[in-house]
């Protein structure tokens, strides 16, 4: 872990100096906040060649409509459509009395229902640690549900879930609706499906104010966890739109060990790493500012395509049934049927 630490510690260092190399004092009016905004993501802001947004042109449109008497709620909200304009769940502009938000989940099927699974598949009767709901079920299938990678992963409680589901025959790890968190909590989850050293993927740094000004790509890769309980069958990836940020980044990296199949939706994206900026009257703004590639080389801002594409159906809700779960049981059956 301590390689992906070492980088990402090393970029959150940089950032700062490369967003102070011109000290540009902004008049503390509706004026200069749209224009300390909008600068902001024109000198630090990763993904513009990637989305094609011609970013001066929202701000002639979005400037326009910038006037004297214009209130903060108003220039918050046109301020927060500016910044839709990027379809970036990382971007958001955050106020004492509101922070805008871009989640493009909103508008897909949600795909995931917890109680379901709670009262159908493990019957309200499941173990819980490091932040994962964890249990065999009757088809001697193992199901773990990690809900939030802000959840802190103990090596101790981690080898007391794998040694308690070594007996199943697969192993069916639910990250739907799972919105991220921490970077290095993916790289210790992993680190216990693999057994040599893999590459990981990619990070880099804006290290000018163009818009394609970026530092060579500093490479990252995981190691096994050594000396640990490990599991090493078939496992299926459960992921749906809400599925995001670090989660996105466990599934892309998921996706490319051999004995793995991604279930369900395309995840819902978020590849850049965060970085937050201040306005003169004083709300903050955080943006994606360094892009993470994936183990293919390829940025997944936009989402991980499923391996097998499966959206749940209301009739079988109705019956208790989780149709992407209801697949992956399938695809273990025919693992276990092949072995």
């Amino acid at each position: 872990m301590k390689r992906l630490l070492n980088i990402l510690i090393a970029l959150i260092a940089l950032l700062p100096l490369t967003a102070c190399h011109d000290q540009v004092e902004w008049d503390n009016d509706p004026y200069g906040n749209f224009d300390a905004l909008w600068t902001i993501l024109d000198e630090h802001y990763c993904f513009f060649a990637y989305k094609d947004v011609d970013w001066q042109e929202v701000r002639s449109r979005y400037r326009a409509r910038v006037h004297d008497g214009i209130t903060s709620r108003e220039l918050f909200d046109l301020c927060s459509d500016m910044l839709k304009e990027l379809q970036d769940g990382h971007t958001n502009l955050i106020s004492s009395f509101d922070v805008s938000r871009y989640w493009i989940w909103e508008q897909y099927p949600v795909n995931y229902d917890e109680r379901l699974i709670d009262e159908h598949y493990l019957n309200f009767n499941y173990r819980r640690a490091s932040g994962i709901k964890y249990q065999i079920l009757s088809n001697n299938f193992a199901y773990m549900y990690y809900g939030d990678f802000t959840s802190g992963i103990g090596d101790g409680n981690l080898d007391v879930i794998f040694s308690g589901i070594a007996t199943s025959d697969g192993l069916v790890i639910d990250v739907r609706n799972n919105g991220g968190g921490y970077l290095t909590n993916v790289e210790t989850l992993i680190g216990r499906f693999i057994d040599e050293h893999i590459y990981a993927g990619s990070i880099q740094h804006k290290n000018g104010t163009g818009h394609n000004d970026f530092s060579e790509p500093y490479q990252y890769y995981f190691e096994p966890a050594h000396g640990r309980v490990h599991y090493n069958k078939p496992i299926v990836v459960l992921a749906n739109r809400g599925s995001f940020s670090a989660t996105n980044n466990f599934v892309s990296i998921m996706k490319s060990l051999p004995n793995v199949t991604v279930v369900g939706d395309v995840t819902g994206g978020g590849c850049g790493l965060p970085f937050t900026s201040e306005l003169p009257n004083g709300w903050s703004v955080r943006f994606s500012a360094a892009p993470i590639t994936g183990p293919d080389g390829r940025l997944t801002e936009f989402g991980v395509e499923p391996d097998v594409k499966v959206d749940m159906t209301e009739t079988d809700m109705a019956q208790g049934k989780d149709t992407i779960l209801e697949k992956a049981f399938e695809i273990l059956q025919q693992e276990r049927l092949n072995n």
